[in-house]
């Protein structure tokens, strides 16, 4: 297993385009500088010892130390041992609508980005519990399986769009029912979330609901939504273009269902907490969730690592050795070793 102990200083490595960028401009203003003194050509006779290659040898020695330094910063750790540990926690599954409807701004910045927001926050807190993914809107599918690994979690629910499914509608049923397999059957403290607006309900959501309380799984749904509703947004190339509109010709306002939410989670022995533009609402749930018996699980984890940071401090402190005691002009011992000299090849 190999981590940095402190990845926060590898953001310094975005200092790396500057440097170089700053090298460049360093060499142009002396190739300029040059040209209004006089011919460069003339100019490198009169100084035939400066050479111009070991400039760039400095240049890239400085870059490979800075590169050091930052891995020294960081220390590079390799896991030495595993043992296993035993945790305690709840399966979370958490069903996302992805719609066109959760476009709708009513809730700022719009239903889908304020959802994500809060789920974010929701993964930050965890600690031992386990989360799952899906999104629907037509149809289900699951993004991302039970785990406890809450860095894939959050970059699953980065990709989440509404275009990522492209059959429209509200498959609450079908996403409950996927959620149900997710889980182990042998397994308590297990809850789905539903965060929806609603709105086009298409299958038997409740009914499913039932069966996830007959299987001791916990159903709570998360209205996103005002009361009175607001117009679609339509985009192309990520420019809102104007909004969505009937057959005959009136903009479409989507509503959030609350009554269908609330039966749903009636249903799943759970609570329905409607969103609004102070909180989503997910807290209050996830409170309620971590009440439920948690499971017991064993994990395998790295409890001791080794540090590999003096290996590029080592290498820094050569390369800046080195970069000291490399002179931009060129060695005159070397040039000893001149076969011809002008002057010989002159009295010829």
């Amino acid at each position: 297993m190999f981590r940095f102990e402190h990845p926060e200083y590898l953001n310094l490595f975005i200092l790396l385009p500057l440097l170089l960028a700053g090298y460049l401009l360093y060499l142009r203003w002396k190739k300029q500088s040059a040209i209004r003194y006089g011919d460069p050509a003339v100019i490198r006779r009169l100084m035939p010892d400066v050479s111009g290659i070991r400039s760039h040898i400095h240049f890239i020695l400085l870059l490979l130390t800075f590169v050091s330094a930052i891995l020294t910063l960081s220390n590079p750790q390799i896991g030495s041992r595993i043992e296993k540990v035993q945790r305690k926690g709840v399966d979370l599954v958490i069903a996302l609508d992805v719609s066109n409807s959760m476009l709708a701004q009513d809730i700022q910045p719009n239903r889908i980005e304020r959802a994500k927001q809060s789920i974010s926050r929701l993964i930050d807190e965890l600690e031992n519990d386990r989360i799952g993914l899906i999104v629907f809107a037509g149809k289900a599918y699951n993004q991302l399986p039970i785990t406890t690994d809450y860095g894939a979690a959050k970059l699953m629910l980065s990709t989440v769009k509404p275009d990522l499914v492209p059959v429209q509608g509200t498959a609450i049923g079908q996403a409950i029912e996927m959620a149900m397999a997710s889980f182990k059957s042998e397994e308590s403290g297990k809850a789905i979330v539903i965060i929806t607006d609603g709105e086009n309900h298409e299958d038997d959501a409740v009914g499913r609901a039932k069966e996830a309380a007959a299987a001791g799984i916990r159903v709570y749904t998360i209205g996103m939504g005002l009361a009175d509703g607001a117009p679609i947004p339509i985009y192309r190339d990520n420019q809102q273009v104007g909004f969505k509109k009937d057959r005959s010709g009136s903009t479409v306002i989507t509503r959030l269902d609350e009554a269908m939410l609330q039966q749903i989670a009636e249903a799943g022995n759970g609570i329905y907490v409607r969103a609004n533009n102070t909180q989503a609402g997910l807290r209050k749930v996830f409170e309620e969730i971590s009440k439920l018996e948690q499971n017991t699980y064993d994990t395998m984890n790295y409890s001791e690592y080794d540090d590999r940071f003096q290996y590029f401090a080592g290498l820094a402190i050569f390369l800046m050795t080195l970069n000291f005691m490399l002179n931009e002009r060129k060695s005159r011992w070397a040039g000893k070793f001149q076969l011809f000299k002008p002057e010989q090849t002159l009295r010829r």
